[in-house]
């Protein structure tokens, strides 16, 4: 079980790859929300570390980016 600073850490760490991610496909923000069909505020928050988002949430998000779930989580050291 992550203690709630770890917790945080991954958030962040997840948060920040995607970003990166979203960056090198050259979308903006409010571009991946319209692809992925959630709100805009959703992935900031995302993006920021602020939310844990549901499962359903990243598989939108992978389908909007055309990439792999496991390019997604690749930040996370889920060993």
């Amino acid at each position: 079980m992550l203690s709630e600073s770890d917790e945080k850490e991954q958030l962040e760490a997840f948060g920040k790859n995607l970003r990166g991610i979203r960056k090198e496909k050259d979308l903006s923000m409010e571009a991946l929300a319209n692809l992925a069909e959630i709100e805009l505020s959703q992935i900031y928050r995302i993006e920021t570390g602020k939310i844990n988002p549901k499962l359903t949430t990243v598989l939108k998000i992978v389908k909007a980016l055309e990439i792999t779930a496991n390019d997604l989580f690749r930040c996370c050291n889920l060993e």
